[in-house]
């Protein structure tokens, strides 16, 4: 294939990943495979067909297997981080909750799951203090 093509197959990769599908990461790296090998042949290292196609799947596994999760990892820790505006705010728990168990309950609008993290049981209906948030998981306890 011509250097062009590589390279518009990798940007097609890249742009399905980004805004189309989320195949969790996997897209990039062998869009970026296709990108490298088009750049081999711009700078002028013509290699035949099945060599290109060689390049491009090694390329691309090896980049998925070594560092995708790395790099997908740092990428997914970033947007959200850690929520700590809510620590120490109340909730109301609609069902009995058991140290160690969780139960799902509404805050500020929405579905969250709610893990007592402390040593006494919060009855149903009882306000429970928030100690942390991982995510869409409160970690509660009695107040």
């Amino acid at each position: 294939m011509a250097w062009w093509s590589w390279g518009i197959l990798g940007f097609a990769l890249l742009g399905l990943e980004l805004f189309a599908i989320d195949a969790q990461f996997f897209l990039v790296f062998a869009g970026v495979a296709a990108i490298v090998v088009g750049i081999l042949g711009l700078v002028g290292i013509d290699l035949p067909q099945w060599a290109q196609w060689i390049a491009f799947a090694v390329l691309a596994v090896i980049a998925m297997f070594t560092i995708r999760r790395q790099v997908y990892e740092k990428l997914l820790s970033k947007p959200g981080g850690k929520v700590n505006t809510d620590i120490h705010q109340h909730v109301v728990v609609g069902q009995l909750l058991e140290p160690g168990k969780s139960c799902r309950i509404e805050y500020r609008g929405t579905g969250w799951t709610a893990i007592n993290v402390g040593k006494e049981s919060i009855a149903a209906g009882g306000e429970a203090r928030i100690d942390s948030i991982d995510g869409l998981t409160l970690h509660v306890r009695a107040l």
